[in-house]
């Protein structure tokens, strides 16, 4: 998205006390998008110091932010890390979301020595754990290899839970690699995240085609790229995957916060109508993605604000 990639300068002990306060909401008051803005500006510090903060917020009841929580310590890359997202990770009472955005958060870092951990998940009863534990895998072992592939510099800065295809195939081919249920689920995010990095209506169409998955990680996933390719042509399936009341909970709530990002007119009236959903997660998406359209239709320059209060 628009607001992932800034650098801050170190702040004072002060400023970490605040940030903290704000995204462990200490006072009971801090309405949930002031706390992503909190986390984002943690992300940039990229600090241990910032690592302990985000991980006392996994005392919080939100399944939403402890999943944010994850992703921006795996984004972080600080091995650091790694303790707090191994508690998670681990812990089997903990919302399924949370756990998988755990498992790729290590996967992310890239330590081999997450490898034997991330193993004996690969059965684990949530499938959505499971897969996200197979991919984290074959992701560490992909950036450890000794031969290295040349990837194509790319629009988005996220560390992603597999590299982008490098063959120059075109977008009808990768959409077969991308749709094909046979393959091994590494080989398919490789191709998502190639036709991601084409951005073009075409490759939109082709990733939307990806919905019908039996499975919610990569249906989740696809949300989660329409987010960051803001293209406007990813709007009318990401309602539908919206209104859709019986999808997984982690897909509609993508769906949420790329309507967010995208930030078309349209856009506005859906995230309204669902912001009482019956599902808190999807309630909360539907909030900060409120926020995050406000955001990319104003002049601010930054999303990550924390330092600026």
């Amino acid at each position: 998205m628009a607001f992932e990639d800034v650098t801050v300068a170190k702040p004072s002990a002060e400023t970490y006390k605040a940030l903290e306060a704000d995204l462990c909401n200490l006072s009971g008051k801090v309405p949930l998008h002031e706390r992503f803005r909190a986390l984002f500006t943690l992300k940039a510090l990229a600090d241990n110091a910032s690592v302990d903060i985000i991980g006392k917020a996994f005392e919080d009841e939100s399944a939403l932010l402890k999943h944010e929580l994850a992703y921006v310590l795996g984004q972080m890359k600080n091995p650091h890390a790694h303790g707090v997202l191994l508690r998670v990770l681990a812990a089997k009472e903990e919302d399924p979301m949370v756990r998988h955005e755990a498992a790729e958060a290590l996967g992310a870092i890239g330590s081999l020595d997450s490898l034997v951990i991330l193993e004996e998940y690969l059965k684990d009863e949530s499938e959505v754990v499971s897969q996200t534990c197979e991919l984290a895998i074959e992701k560490i072992k992909y950036d450890n290899r000794k031969e290295k592939e040349v990837i194509p510099q790319s629009a988005y800065s996220s560390i992603d839970p597999a590299p982008p295809t490098t063959a120059e195939e075109s977008t009808e081919q990768l959409r077969e690699i991308y749709l094909n249920q046979k393959l091994p689920l590494f080989e398919r995010y490789r191709a998502m995240f190639a036709l991601r990095n084409q951005c073009t209506t075409e490759s939109v169409l082709a990733l939307a085609d990806g919905f019908d998955d039996p499975s919610a990680l990569f249906r989740h996933e696809i949300a989660y790229v329409f987010g960051q390719m803001q293209h406007p042509a990813a709007v009318p399936s990401l309602v539908k995957v919206l209104s859709k009341l019986d999808e997984a909970n982690m897909v509609r709530h993508e769906a949420a916060e790329a309507l967010g990002s995208i930030a078309t007119p349209e856009c506005y009236p859906v995230l309204e109508q669902f912001r009482d959903d019956k599902e808190r997660v999807v309630r909360e998406s539907c909030i900060v993605a409120l926020d995050m359209y406000e955001y990319e239709n104003s002049e601010q320059l930054q999303y990550a604000d924390g330092l600026n209060k």
